[in-house]
């Protein structure tokens, strides 16, 4: 689809007149973003500069997860420097200090690990850190702040201090988002820093292009699986089920997943068979056209699903839009979109959980910024994507003993042939209001799935996690 307010921009005098008039400039360049599969070393040979102190609690991990995946990390204290040399000896990556680095190379990415700031006079780090690191900053660079979950705090000034790394990471997503760069805050739990690692990894890489401005939170809720993690080819063997297949996200999701090794079952409606078979063909899966709503389709999915031996990997993500203000939305309107996009799920959910997922599953549902921050004309699309969000937090808590992760991704705005036929200037608007000042692709949301769906992300369960660039409308 064509970004006509980006390609307008690209011209120096109508990019001049978008300045004068205060509108906000799109970025003149796409996002960096991963092409092809999953790479073992993601961070090979990126600068990153590291901060943190003596009180720091997760440095020995970000020193192994940066060597691990081929970085080159550079130390803003002497303090840092025994749990890096550990592993820069282990993976042959030393740290250097960050003064040794020429002024006039930019950084990658900046982690700071501010896990170990408890009074308020503290967050003065927050300030030296990044005040004169940022402009460094190369375009799709990252930023990583990690905390301590607030859940595992007692004293009010150690909760108050760690909180006000939320309200600072999302500021600082959208003082950096023109330039393609994000910034998100890692909250881990008591307990999870190893369980963190691939987070960590995930949310410095290009797979994390279009999530900005978001806190994640990692914990050991879920029952540890005997699974080791991998860095390529990552669902190897595994089966998964992804909904409404045939176009778009479902399209993309499938391709994403069949790239990273799984078989994958293709489903949607009878109507899209065509593009289905085809997209099935492409990738090896299994088409399976079938109606969502219909009375059987339930007991259809899990029988198709056991043949195979059950199944790994469930992407709820099939869903419609009927966007009509509540004083004109018809009754039918309104139970058609309740009933696909969210009685639809917890039906097939219902018949899949007991006999047909696997322990150390993945559940992972499609609900949306609407879902959220509600939206004009969207009543019944936004109660169905929060119904989802409930959801999940629920469903995390009854699998939780076996492994199972359950999670909601909520798309921003994200082109697709849905948004393409949104009135010209409304999207616009959609695009330039997010800290990236731009819609994201569908092989956004799949990398995210595709993350979610991956050992690595067993820390997280019962989240939502917004891929939206930092949209500046909702939490």
């Amino acid at each position: 689809m064509t970004d006509f307010f980006l390609e307008l921009s690209k011209t120096p005098q109508l990019r001049e007149l978008i300045k004068t008039l205060g509108l906000p400039l799109p970025m003149p360049e796409p996002l960096s973003r991963l092409k092809g599969p999953w790479q073992a070393q993601p961070l090979q040979d990126q600068r990153i500069a590291v901060a943190g102190d003596n009180k720091s609690l997760y440095t020995a991990m970000i020193a192994e997860t940066l060597a691990l995946a081929g970085a080159n990390p550079y130390l803003m204290e002497d303090s840092l420097q025994m749990a890096f040399r550990v592993a820069g000896e282990a993976y042959g990556r030393p740290a250097r200090m960050l003064e040794s680095l020429d002024t006039e190379k930019n950084l990658h990415a900046i982690v700071l690990d501010a896990s170990g700031l408890e009074e308020i006079d503290a967050l003065e780090t927050l300030h030296a850190v990044f005040q004169p690191l940022v402009g460094r900053l190369r375009r799709s660079g990252r930023v990583v702040v990690i905390g301590q979950a607030l859940h595992d705090l007692g004293e009010s000034e150690l909760v108050a201090t760690q909180a006000a790394l939320e309200g600072f990471t999302r500021s600082l997503a959208k003082e950096i988002g023109r330039k393609g760069a994000t910034a998100n805050l890692l909250r881990i739990a008591e307990g999870a820093g190893v369980r963190a690692a691939p987070v960590l990894r995930f949310l410095l890489s290009a797979q994390s292009a279009f999530v900005t401005a978001q806190p994640i939170e990692v914990d050991i809720h879920t029952q540890d699986t005997a699974s080791p993690i991998a860095w390529e080819h990552v669902l190897d063997r595994k089966i998964a089920l992804v909904t409404g297949a045939a176009r778009g996200i479902g399209k993309e999701t499938a391709l994403h997943l069949a790239q990273e090794g799984a078989h994958v079952v293709c489903l949607d409606r009878p109507e899209e068979e065509g593009p289905l078979s085809h997209l099935a063909r492409e990738i090896g899966g299994t088409p399976l056209p079938i109606d969502l709503i219909a009375t059987h389709a339930p007991e259809t999915i899990a029988d198709t699903l056991r043949k195979k031996g059950g199944v790994d990997i469930v992407v709820h993500n099939a869903g419609i839009t009927r966007d009509k203000t509540i004083s004109r939305m018809k009754a039918e309107l309104w139970k058609m979109v309740l009933d696909v996009n969210l009685a639809a799920v917890v039906r097939l959910h219902r018949h899949l959980r007991e006999d047909v997922l696997r322990d150390g599953g993945r559940v992972i549902c499609l609900s949306s910024i609407a879902g959220i921050a509600g939206n004009i004309g969207q009543t019944a699309y936004a109660a169905s994507k929060a119904g989802i969000i409930g959801f999940v937090e629920r469903e995390a808590d009854h699998l939780a003993h076996r492994g199972i992760t359950v999670n909601a991704v909520a798309p921003g705005f994200i082109e697709t042939r849905l948004t393409a036929a949104i009135p010209l200037m409304i999207r616009e608007a959609g695009r330039r209001l997010s800290a990236l000042g731009q819609g994201g692709l569908p092989e956004d949301i799949a990398q995210t799935i595709t993350f979610l769906a991956s050992v690595g992300a067993q820390g997280i369960t019962g989240r939502t996690l917004r891929v939206c660039g930092g949209a500046l409308i909702g939490a």
